[in-house]
């Protein structure tokens, strides 16, 4: 491998490593997708079978993640092959790939996000079953969804070239704080809500048992851990990649699940209480898009005024929890030409920023190919993050696997 000539950025602290890394995780993954995979997954048999997950396989996937970046100090691309030799080169390009495909489909639900965003703040919400398909058309459709995009990666890379410490440390100290404020607000919200306690029932007492042994529950939890807690895809790698040696990996690692797994839980606490009291329980399981985008907006247009500034916060938070996930999957194409080719950040910001908004063309215009296409990730993820567990356990030496 080239010697590198640019000298290799670290965290300013460990506080500034931990809120990007819960930054990265906590994104749509959770307000979007944890509603959808709660109300397919029989409530609280699905809750019970994603903090098992959580625990059991994605914890000790994150401390392998984590030591294979840190031991390597290298990208996500090059650090298989560095710690491995060339034969594990297509473990590298998974890291690329994946990253790649997520953040091209992503900026347009973002896109979509920033809309829904300007309507609650400016114009007004569907109030109906009818006006809500008519809703979600005028946001999905159309150029204005290519501006949305070009906005969503254009503000991503302008904070990726901007480095560690200045651009991504930065973004996360100031917007997860914010965050969790606006999570904390609508939860105490939506418990005042007039169904909130027949929400609560159905995501958290809701048990089926047979549920816990349902093939197809299993996978969705799985699913939704991986994506959810950015695994095994090459972000956790990358950003540990710019740790110092004393960091406490372990540690680390189930911080940042607590934290992302909390996060699920209170969007849980949101969600479920206003659809169950705007009878929007019908639709939640029809889409991972409809929760989002119909179900919610809908549902809160049925408030007035009051709905209206909630949908301000609700999607603020949304598309506050989506940058900065977005800034850690533009983080690994953005490392890898860096490390590989010497680029300068700016430079590598740009190209980055250009491939992902041509591949994502296929995602503004068709919602079927960007539901496939978050299939296809979802799947590689998993795989991804089997493969770094096996490598760190059984292929690597003793002396490597225990520096955490």
């Amino acid at each position: 491998m080239e010697q590198k000539s640019i000298q290799r950025e670290e965290w300013n602290n460990k506080l500034g490593f931990i809120l990007a890394a819960v930054g990265s995780a906590v994104g749509l993954g959770n307000l979007w997708g944890f509603a959808y995979s709660s109300s397919e997954g029989g409530g609280a048999a699905f809750v019970i079978l994603y903090i098992f997950v959580v625990l059991i396989v994605c914890i000790p996937i994150f401390v392998a993640e984590f030591a294979l970046g840190r031991n390597t100090n290298v990208s996500a691309y090059l650090a298989p092959i560095k710690a491995a030799g060339n034969n594990w080169a297509p473990l590298g390009w998974l890291f690329i790939i994946a990253p790649i495909a997520i953040a091209s489909y992503y900026a347009v639900v973002m896109s979509w996000t920033g809309e829904v965003f300007l309507l609650s703040l400016f114009d007004g919400l569907p109030k109906n079953a009818s006006e809500s398909a008519n809703f979600f058309k005028s946001i999905s459709t159309g150029n204005h969804v290519f501006i949305g995009q070009l906005f969503s990666l254009g503000l991503g890379s302008y904070i990726v070239s901007g480095g560690i410490k200045k651009g991504i440390e930065k973004l996360n100290l100031i917007c997860m704080p914010i965050l969790f404020l606006i999570l904390f607000l609508l939860v105490i919200w939506a418990a005042f809500l007039g169904k909130a306690g027949e929400g609560y029932s159905n995501l958290l007492l809701n048990f089926d048992i047979k549920q816990l042994t349902n093939p197809t529950n299993i996978s969705l939890a799985f699913s939704q851990a991986f994506f959810s807690l950015s695994l095994g895809i090459g972000v956790m790698i990358t950003y540990a990649s710019y740790l110092n040696k004393k960091s406490n990996l372990p540690k680390q690692a189930i911080q940042i699940s607590f934290l992302d797994t909390l996060v699920g839980l209170m969007a849980g606490l949101i969600t479920f209480p206003i659809i169950y009291t705007f009878n929007m329980s019908s639709s939640i399981s029809e889409s991972t898009i409809g929760t989002l985008f119909t179900t919610i907006p809908t549902g809160l247009g049925q408030y007035g005024l009051v709905g209206r500034l909630m949908a301000v916060l609700f999607f603020g938070l949304a598309y506050i929890a989506a940058i900065t996930s977005m800034v850690s999957l533009l983080e690994v194409p953005v490392s890898t030409l860096i490390d590989k080719f010497n680029l300068k950040r700016k430079y590598a910001s740009i190209y980055s920023f250009l491939l992902i908004f041509v591949i994502g063309i296929p995602s503004v215009k068709s919602i079927s190919f960007l539901d496939n296409l978050d299939s296809i990730a979802r799947t590689l993820l998993i795989g991804g993050g089997f493969l770094v567990a096996f490598l760190m356990g059984s292929v690597l030496p003793r002396s490597i696997r225990n520096r955490t």
